[in-house]
């Protein structure tokens, strides 16, 4: 019987299996190596590649601001605070009229006079007039002065203006005739209480002329008063106007005085004469914003109804 040898190839087999062994050991070592040289190699070239750019790092492009313009008026836009807010105002100094206003609401009489002008009523006024050599020109008695406005002496410094002054007068005892007439002026015996004022004093009167202030046709002469005191030459310029209304003569008068140097001085003096058309120019400005209002007497009224008796009625023919 002949017996099979079933192991015979095995120690062969054994070998080649041991030996496959080895070889796969020193295979699988090398091809690590190689895949973690591979690796290596790709995650350095990896690293090298240029990150790529994200959106949300991106700074942003800042635009341009328009200028921001302001406006008085509030806009639905604009804060509530911002269109509450006032604008700071400046504050306004409002300055004295250079002119004031006389107004006599009896005799219906107004005008404007410079605010640095003495104003003088009543009494004063009275005085004032009373003053002058030629008080008023009326041809008949009864003239009573209302006001006056006096030109300070201190207008015209270091000059011979002895007065200067604007009034009114009115006189209701003249007719609408008489009223544009004037006296021939004659010396005012109790105006010099001064007794530096002698009698020898010449006067010149001019011829009676027209002038109109607004719808006003006015009666005008003009007279000089001149004379030597005990202080030097002194003369009067008088200009007189007269106006027929309201039943009653108004008398508006322009007067201008100047005085010489006193002889007494020694030393030489330094006053210089005053141009008289200036100062009568001044006052002239007064004149020319004179009104006379319509004015009614109560007490006239009441006598016409009073008297005033109701027409009977007439009767028929029979």
């Amino acid at each position: 019987m002949t017996r099979i040898n079933l192991f015979r190839s095995t120690p062969s087999t054994l070998n080649s299996v041991s030996w496959g062994k080895k070889n796969f050991d020193n295979t699988s070592t090398l091809t690590f190596a190689a895949l973690l040289i591979v690796c290596s190699v790709a995650v350095g070239c990896s690293s090298d590649k240029p990150k790529p750019i994200s959106s949300t790092n991106e700074s942003p492009i800042t635009q341009p601001t328009p200028p921001v313009t302001t406006s008085s008026t509030p806009t639905p836009e604009m804060p509530m605070q911002q269109a509450a807010a006032k604008p700071v105002r400046k504050r306004v100094v409002h300055k004295a009229p250079a002119t004031l206003t006389y107004v006599d609401k009896t005799s219906g009489v107004s005008f404007q006079y410079p605010r640095k002008d003495a104003l003088k009523t009543g009494d004063a006024a009275t005085e004032l007039v009373s003053s002058g050599p030629i008080p008023m020109d009326f041809v008949q008695p009864g003239g009573v002065a209302l006001a006056a406005v006096a030109i300070p002496e201190s207008t015209y410094p270091n000059s011979d203006l002895a007065s200067a002054f604007f009034n009114v007068s009115v006189n209701k005892t003249l007719t609408a005739d008489q009223c544009g007439e004037f006296s021939v002026p004659q010396p005012n015996p109790a105006a010099p209480a001064d007794p530096t004022v002698q009698a020898t004093a010449q006067l010149a009167t001019s011829p009676i002329s027209k002038l109109m202030i607004g719808d006003m046709e006015l009666q005008s002469s003009e007279t000089n008063l001149g004379g030597q005191t005990t202080t030097g030459p002194r003369e009067q310029a008088s200009k007189y106007y007269h106006v027929f209304q309201n039943g009653a003569c108004y008398e508006f008068a322009l007067k201008v005085a100047t005085t010489g140097p006193d002889p007494t001085r020694t030393t030489e003096s330094t006053t210089k004469n005053v141009d008289r058309d200036e100062v009568f120019h001044r006052l002239e400005k007064i004149l020319a914003t004179v009104k006379i209002n319509l004015v009614t007497a109560p007490e006239v009224n009441a006598e016409v109804k009073m008297n005033a008796q109701p027409t009977p009625a007439e009767t028929p023919a029979q």
